[in-house]
């Protein structure tokens, strides 16, 4: 990492009044700090700089890397250092407005105003470069820089509103690659690999879930009429998985051959356990036609597959990144969805607007998020799915899974807040879909959350929240039914004492 013209500025005056002005780089509005609280989805140190007279911020991150985010919600990285990101700035830096031919125009008719200004400029420009070290770079080699840096900027340098959690926009309209090729990138290698190499590179690849995976999404993509036999060999060890998207597919591949020898090897699939035989439904008896057997996987192909990446569920590529430990890839992807799903319901809620956003993908985002550990903005998204909720059921459900992920992320005042609202939904619901909850697993579900919130307000010392909850708990374990009570007492005994030990 260098610093050393933010040092020069630092340290030189003349040279920081220079870059502030014309180059609009000002430390001294460093102590101001940005227009709102800000920081990076990774959760990497953003260390503010400088600023400008927009309103906009100059921070550095962990590597070195100049990132700038406007006032009016944009950010990128505009620079891999920040002597770098001073270089593309002074150089490009350009007289506001000035068009050349116009300016000459104006100059012969003796107006130098402007021409005074594009001096100044040219001459900061040249004090600067020669105090800071730059070379003289043409324009279109700056250019390159900047965009260089600009398309660094996702995944791992995006920049969040740190009270809603919503994504800055871009500063750039750069094209970038789809999601699905970088995560695609090993399958389509280990698929080149298997159709060269010998068994042992079979095995090593078809060992590892993650690039047989990898490896079956490829060869869904790029279909070859001697890939067979390693689709057999990858649709055999993908049982070790047990039912998944990949195992489906892999049968779907070999049976699209339509090669009636396969059907004993598709049915030995199909028993491996009971998921499996319900996912694998529908594959044709021994003794089918080879047309039989391309029907039953055509349709299949037809309704959960085909051969366009760009027509797969996003899901389906930001699973594969996170199994890849591309992290802040998937992170990313997920954090724009969830912000589109949230615009869109801002623009539905004018009271004609009718309700039409579908909740699922807000519940599939929930859970994508926890998994790889966000429970910020897992909390986002579980928090607009619970307010959506019409039915008093599904409103229970939501407000449960709510009050698990804030105890989990320790905002314990909010769970036993969304707990409350949770108990006022049982005891007055609005409509008879909560009939029975007190026999059925959402029964058991609550119980167990009540009492597990009341153990982590108990370990937390806060003593007055647990001996407040606690009877909540044991009034809803009261209702339960005798099935519904089932691995709940022990929970409850356990934290009863727990809470007892309080002093």
């Amino acid at each position: 990492m260098t610093d050393h013209a933010l040092r020069a500025l630092r340290e030189n005056p003349r040279l920081a009044e220079l870059a502030a002005y014309p180059f609009n780089f000002d430390i001294g509005r460093a102590a101001h700090g940005h227009v709102e609280e800000v920081r990076l989805a990774s959760g990497g140190p953003l260390d503010i700089v400088a600023g400008d007279d927009t309103g906009g911020t100059y921070f550095v991150c962990a590597d070195g890397s100049m990132l700038y985010a406007d006032s009016e919600g944009s950010a990128g990285i505009i620079g891999s250092s920040v002597d770098e990101a001073l270089e593309i700035m002074i150089g490009l830096e350009e007289a506001e407005g000035a068009d050349e031919e116009e300016f000459d125009e104006e100059y012969d008719a003796g107006d130098g105003a402007e021409h005074s200004y594009l001096c100044r400029l040219e001459e900061a420009r040249t004090e600067l470069r020669a105090a800071l070290g730059f070379p003289e770079r043409s324009p279109a080699e700056l250019e390159a820089m900047l965009r260089a840096a600009l398309l660094r900027t996702e995944p791992d340098f995006l920049l969040l509103n740190g009270t809603e959690h919503n994504a800055y926009q871009l500063l750039d309209s750069y094209p970038r690659p789809p999601l699905w090729e970088p995560v695609l990138a090993r399958g389509r290698a280990d698929l080149t690999l298997l159709r060269a190499a010998d068994g042992a590179a079979w095995e090593a690849v078809a060992e590892d879930p993650v690039r047989r995976r990898l490896t079956l999404r490829a060869a869904q993509f790029d279909r070859a009429e001697g890939d067979l036999e390693l689709l057999r060999h990858l649709l055999r060890q993908e049982t070790r998985s047990s039912m998944t998207d990949e195992l489906r597919l892999a049968a779907v591949l070999v049976g699209l051959r339509g090669d009636v020898g396969d059907l004993p090897l598709l049915h030995e699939v199909r028993e491996t356990d009971y998921d499996t035989a319900c996912g694998l439904g529908g594959i044709p008896e021994p003794g089918a036609s080879s047309e039989e057997l391309r029907d039953w996987a055509q349709g299949l192909d037809d309704s959960l597959f085909g051969t366009d990446p760009a027509d797969e569920p996003v899901s389906t590529w930001t699973d594969l990144a996170r199994d890849q430990g591309m992290t802040e890839l998937a992170r990313v992807t997920l954090i724009r969805e969830l912000d589109a799903i949230v615009m869109d319901q801002s623009r539905l809620r004018r009271p004609d607007a009718p309700r039409a956003l579908t909740t699922a993908p807000l519940r599939t985002l929930a859970r994508d998020f926890e998994e790889l550990g966000d429970r910020t903005q897992a909390l986002r998204a579980q928090q607009l799915h619970t307010a959506l909720q019409e039915k008093a059921w599904d409103r229970v459900s939501a407000r449960l899974n709510q009050a698990r992920l804030e105890r989990a992320d320790g905002q314990l005042t909010r769970a036993v807040q969304t707990l409350a609202t949770l108990r006022g939904i049982l005891a007055a619901p609005g409509d008879d879909s909560l009939r029975q909850w007190e026999g059925v697993n959402l029964g058991r579900f609550i119980a167990e959350e009540h009492y597990r919130l009341t153990r982590v307000l108990a370990d937390a010392h806060l003593t007055d929240e647990a001996r407040s909850l606690l009877p909540a708990a044991e009034a809803i374990l009261g209702e339960l039914s005798e099935n519904g009570t089932k691995g709940v007492r022990e929970l409850a005994e356990e934290t009863a004492a727990r809470v007892r030990e309080l002093s």
